[in-house]
């Protein structure tokens, strides 16, 4: 169970191999890449905050959720923070389980509560000027799923 928060970019190949090279019992890995897309706002970078200290104890807090919801052999979750272009990656999730289902139920929570309940705030850079990000309903409501288990 590993959790990193950093400004650098990461190979995500390289990650999941990692994963499921380690343990012999797992038998399926579900992995998930958020990339800074370019929206009709035409977004020309997006800047990514966080509070050190802080954001490492919430992201180890829901990835223990996801431990004890799953049989998961192992987990991976990395948020990079800073200014990032169109096509860069933002956060890999990587679920290992002895089962599919189990690997990919656990990635899309994690997902879900990360884009709702972790400390990161994003600045979206346009031809309009800078603008801070608000909260989606639709990602509220993807999160709710996991309240009623």
């Amino acid at each position: 169970m590993t959790i990193r928060v950093q400004s650098q970019d990461f190979d995500a190949g390289a990650e999941i191999a990692k994963i499921s090279a380690t343990n012999t019992n797992v038998g399926g890995v579900c992995s998930f890449i958020g990339v800074v897309r370019e929206s009709a706002d035409t977004i020309s970078a997006m800047t990514l905050e966080h509070y050190p200290g802080m954001t490492e104890k919430l992201l180890a807090k829901i990835e223990a959720e996801a431990q004890e919801r799953w049989p998961l052999e192992d987990s991976l979750i990395i948020h990079r923070y800073g200014r990032m272009e169109p096509g860069e990656q933002i956060v890999l999730v990587v679920t290992a389980s002895a089962h599919r289902k189990a690997a990919f139920e656990a990635c899309e929570f994690l997902i879900d509560w990360l884009k709702t309940k972790a400390p990161f705030w994003k600045s979206e850079e346009t031809a309009e000027g800078t603008k801070w990000v608000e909260a989606k309903a639709s990602d509220d409501q993807a999160a709710d799923k996991w309240s009623e288990k």
